[in-house]
């Protein structure tokens, strides 16, 4: 059973719980390897693991605010001009790098690095990919296909096919802290500690909770992206570079926090960039989780392409950036129910 972590429950922490130890401040340099370092995270201070042996490329006190410049998760291999062409000739080995690590002062294991995501600026474009043997439908999806989209930030939205309208909501996809063991960690799947959570509240004005598993914590993070749906089903959001600034508190003493929470501000829904028709939903049944949730997402595609004039390929994409998936149903056994929705304002 999970300690309440009572953080979460109160904004800002209760004062015996919220650490915030004032340092002097002293002057700092410009190396990036100096304890003192500018509190700005470049792109090329660029790593795929997380490993608590990466040495961090700065050091900040508890109450500082970090702004990190991250490019994609291709790591710069599809660009505006790119085509599904790109795909093949990727290296996978580069993908999804994350930024950092930071060094957070007196963030000790059993301690909570609180972050508190302050601002997010996406490029003025981003892509999003079917990539042969990634994604909840590879089997049925074996090409490569590749979107490359338009960001307008003033609307805050994006067309897809010139006439249907994504909402934008910015938000990264990793942020996360350096495990406790030697191991080094893919910055593929998510971890104990954060990593690849592709979880879209994360936006401004949200709150994540990291549990700290290794001396200063080393929080790093990446991946940007400008919109996606709960799910991520064809495997890519919008993605696009993206400069983040976060603010950084230690929140002592939290053993029992093992794994990332996070707190959204008020009406953190989906900014009204589009008309609230309501929403189309497929639903899956099956007593196999994972599967219900397959044929969820099939029948979405189905819809989409019966009624709305998208091929499956546009469809798939489509419903990876602007589906939500929900478990409708957990305890009728032996089936599940699984339901992905659309917002059906994105076609007026």
């Amino acid at each position: 059973m999970t300690v309440p972590f009572k953080p979460v429950l109160a904004a800002p922490c209760p004062p015996n719980l919220y650490y915030r130890k004032q340092i002097p401040r002293l002057p700092r340099d410009m190396s990036s390897t100096s304890q003192y370092a500018s509190v700005h995270v470049r792109r090329d201070h660029a790593h795929m693991k997380w490993s608590k042996s990466i040495s961090p490329v700065l050091t900040v006190s508890s109450g500082e605010t970090v702004t990190f410049d991250a490019v994609d998760s291709s790591n710069g291999q599809i660009g505006k001009t790119s085509d599904a062409s790109t795909i093949p000739s990727m290296d996978f080995g580069l993908v999804n790098p994350v930024f950092g690590p930071v060094y957070v002062r007196d963030a000790q294991p059993g301690d909570v690095l609180k972050v508190d995501v302050e601002d997010l600026q996406t490029a003025d474009w981003g892509w999003s990919a079917i990539i042969p043997g990634f994604g909840l439908l590879a089997d049925e999806f074996p090409d490569p296909a590749l979107n490359i989209w338009h960001l307008d930030r003033d609307k805050g939205f994006t067309l897809f096919k010139d006439r249907v309208r994504v909402p934008m909501r910015p938000f990264l996809g990793c942020m996360g802290v350096a495990p406790a063991s030697d191991d080094e960690l893919s910055t593929v799947p998510p971890t104990a500690g954060g990593g690849n959570m592709d979880c879209r509240e994360l936006s401004v004005g949200s709150t994540v909770y990291l549990p700290v598993q290794a001396p200063g914590a080393l929080f790093s993070c990446g991946d940007g992206h400008a919109a996606q749906g709960d799910g991520e089903v064809c495997g890519s959001a919008i993605e696009t570079p993206m400069k983040a600034t976060l603010r950084f508190e230690v929140c002592k003493g939290q053993p029992g926090v093992t794994a990332p929470q996070y707190q959204t501000p008020p009406n953190s829904q989906l900014q009204r960039s589009i008309p609230d028709f309501g929403r189309y939903a497929t639903m899956g049944i099956d007593s196999d989780l994972l599967e219900a949730t397959k044929q969820a997402v099939r029948n979405l595609i189905q819809w989409l392409v019966a009624t709305k004039g998208l091929n499956r390929n546009e469809a798939y994409i489509l419903a990876s950036v602007a589906g939500d998936l929900q478990i409708a149903e957990a305890v009728n056994m032996p089936n599940y129910e699984v339901s992905m929705s659309i917002p059906l304002g994105i076609f007026a």
